[in-house]
């Protein structure tokens, strides 16, 4: 059954309607039937995203122009020799250069552009940094999959235009994928049917000429490759790309939300990571080993982030294990977008990573180091003793937590005289007021961040919530000298976990199933095929049988009909009586055999060449050594074999023919490279 799907007409749109949260059914057996409903963006649904992507891809067909004249520019600058010919081409070429600035420039305020992906929720948190997707150009696939199905499988490739069809909506839908689960089963669904397509189509032998267009997510510089990795890296980087859209969606006022911003944000930073280590040779500079090892850490850091908020979400009891808990996972932030900091400064990526992002990172290292000692200063000034179940000395245990969040003891402090932690307290406050200013200063210095009111508001709030904490404890008659705050040891509770994307959990039907199974069909087989008759002597068939999908001929009598027609041993049948029986079972064949008539049955077979050598290396039926357990399309299941009139002893076939092919989606023996 054919796979029904919507996708809009546009470059790149994506809706974010409440469609979104629509459910879609996933059903998959290898040969089986599904049904599974798959939409892209509503075209008629016009937000502020859609708009976005539709603005993206706009510009990265004009950057794609201005690189071409360029190029072309520069070609003629090297080729001519006349004088005025080269001012002339040095003229344009500044046109063209200022052009592409003025380009990158808008294309990079886009990028930086985080406020449609937030949360519409009303309460106030920090916005997160999301990606936008990467784009693609639609392909044609039809004359190319044609003539490899012709030449290669020797098939009417007119029979497989449904097929071919199919793959080509479900990569139209993928452009557009919903910003929800059922995006990213989507995007997990296309990518496990490129392993599909590169088993079948992709022989070592031959290229088939399709050429894949993406730009970069963050440049718009456009990369081709003729490379079936290329397709699958920038699928995968969508994947994480679209999770990143996820967590920066959800409301993390509340545990749920909180907990699926974590969520979505390790496996953005799994898929990432995925990336960087199963491909490489990447063309363009967003799926580069360095950018793919920032995009990491920034997303660890913004797990680690969203962790905070979980543990400040209870911070408003005032219980002193709670305050330092809260100090030190800020504490913990800081330091992880520090890390991030020097990732993103790196000479490849200095460049090129837009310059609101590394204002975000700034300000956040300020904001939650200021958060560290605003949430110290609360707990040495508003909680006086913890309350435990045991007979231990509450104040001991006390002051031993105040002096462990430090990264150093306290100098000349008492932390069991009252005025001494006040004192203390206020010093951690001055700390935290001079990071808040610091905060609001780098975010007062990027234009794209002055446009976020949300950022202003959380850093504002923050600033005046410490001002006001320190003249609460102020007093006006306090000429001590003042008190220097040590820094948060950073901890934190709950270290994030990277998730690698779980492919298998999207289970598929292989579209171009009918062309047989991939044990034997696959663009890496050659074979040549064979049309028999067989006519049932006094002896049988003399053949015997052994598998299923397809079923192999494992052995043949001697001087038994099957051996006079042709048949040999490690043929495989795949019609009887010109019924098509590449996916059929065992006992089928062996039903469709015995039934034949007087006038016997015509089998069409097919021979491997890989198996012409083989076959020297077989051993006979009369060999003593154990035959190995065949395999079968269903676990669990002992094969069957049947004869007629030829002895099949305990010996037997030690190569495997006919097993069940079976597969893990995303494990690599070997990188997969881009070029």
């Amino acid at each position: 059954m054919c796979v029904k799907r919507e996708s809009c007409a546009g470059e790149l749109m994506m809706s974010d309607s409440g469609s979104d949260e629509d459910v879609y059914g996933l059903t998959a057996e290898e040969g089986g039937s599904t049904e599974s409903v798959r939409k892209g963006c509503d075209p008629l649904v016009s937000t502020q995203r859609s708009k976005l992507q539709q603005r993206r891809a706009k510009l990265n067909q004009q950057i794609n122009r201005e690189l071409l004249m360029r190029t072309g520019a520069e070609n003629l600058y090297r080729a001519s020799s006349n004088q005025k010919v080269l001012e002339t081409v040095a003229l344009e070429l500044s046109f063209v250069n200022s052009n592409l600035q003025l380009l990158k420039e808008e294309l990079e305020e886009l990028n930086s552009t985080m406020n449609v992906y937030q949360t519409e929720s009303e309460t106030v948190n920090v916005p997160m940094i999301p990606l936008g997707l990467k784009e693609t150009k639609e392909i044609d696939l039809t004359v190319p999959l044609q003539d490899f199905i012709s030449e290669h499988y020797g098939e009417d490739s007119s029979l497989y235009l449904n097929q071919i069809h199919e793959f080509m909506e479900l990569r139209q839908a993928m452009r557009t994928p919903t910003r929800n689960d059922s995006g990213q089963e989507l995007l997990m669904e296309y990518y496990n049917q490129l392993y599909f397509l590169d088993q079948r189509f992709y022989s070592p032998h031959r290229t088939l000429g399709i050429h894949f267009h993406w730009y970069d997510s963050l440049t718009g510089v456009p990369s081709v490759q003729r490379a079936l990795a290329f397709e699958k890296g920038s699928v995968l980087f969508n994947i994480g790309a679209l999770h990143t859209q996820i967590g920066a969606r959800q409301d993390r006022s509340t545990m749920t939300g909180v907990q699926n911003a974590i969520d979505a944000f390790q496996r953005a930073a799994g898929a990432f990571l995925f990336l960087q280590e199963n491909f490489s040779h990447a063309p363009s500079l967003d799926m580069s080993s360095s950018a793919l090892s920032m995009l990491v850490r920034l997303m660890v850091a913004q797990v680690q982030e969203c962790v905070c908020e979980k543990v400040i979400l209870n911070a408003h009891d005032n219980h002193l294990n709670v305050l330092l808990q809260a100090a030190q996972e800020a504490a913990r932030v800081s330091d992880v977008y520090s890390l991030v900091l020097q990732a993103m400064s790196v000479p490849l990526l200095k460049d090129y990573v837009p310059f609101s992002w590394i204002s975000m990172v700034q300000v956040k290292t300020h904001h939650f180091r200021a958060l560290a000692h605003y949430y110290t200063a609360v707990a040495l000034c508003d909680c006086s003793g913890m309350r435990y179940d045991d007979d231990d000395d509450d104040e001991g245990r006390e002051i031993k937590a105040l002096i462990q969040i430090h990264t150093r003891r306290p100098d000349k402090l008492n932390l069991q005289d009252p005025e001494d932690k006040r004192r203390l307290g206020k010093a951690h406050l001055r700390k935290a007021i001079m990071r808040h200013e610091e905060a609001l200063r780098l975010h007062g210095v990027c234009k794209m961040l002055r446009k976020m009111d949300i950022l202003q508001e959380v850093l504002s709030r923050a600033h005046a919530r410490s001002l006001e904490k320190y003249s609460d404890i102020d007093q006006e008659d306090d000429f001590c000298e003042v008190a220097e705050a040590p820094e948060i040891q950073s901890h934190t509770q709950q270290k994030p976990d990277i998730k690698a994307p779980d492919f298998s959990a999207v289970r598929v039907t292989d579209i171009f199933h009918r062309l047989g199974p991939l044990t034997v069909f696959s663009a890496r087989s050659r074979w040549h095929r064979n049309h028999v008759c067989l006519v049932r002597g006094e002896a049988g068939l003399g053949l015997t049988l052994r598998g299923d999908a397809p079923v192999l001929v494992a052995g043949v009598l001697l001087g038994g009909c099957a051996a006079e027609a042709g048949l040999r041993e490690g043929d495989y049948i795949i019609a009887v009586n010109g019924v098509d029986c590449r996916w059929a079972e065992h006992a089928e064949v062996v039903h469709a055999l015995k039934s034949c008539t007087e006038r016997g049955v015509e089998l069409d077979v097919i021979t491997l060449q890989t198996h012409e050598m083989e076959r020297r290396t077989i051993l006979s039926p009369t060999s003593d050594k154990q035959t190995q357990p065949c395999g079968s399309r269903k676990q669990g299941r002992d094969c069957e074999r049947s004869s007629w009139n030829w002895s099949w002893r305990s010996g037997g076939v030690t190569k495997r023919f006919g097993s069940n092919f079976s597969f893990s989606f995303g494990n690599f023996h070997e990188g997969e490279s881009m070029y």
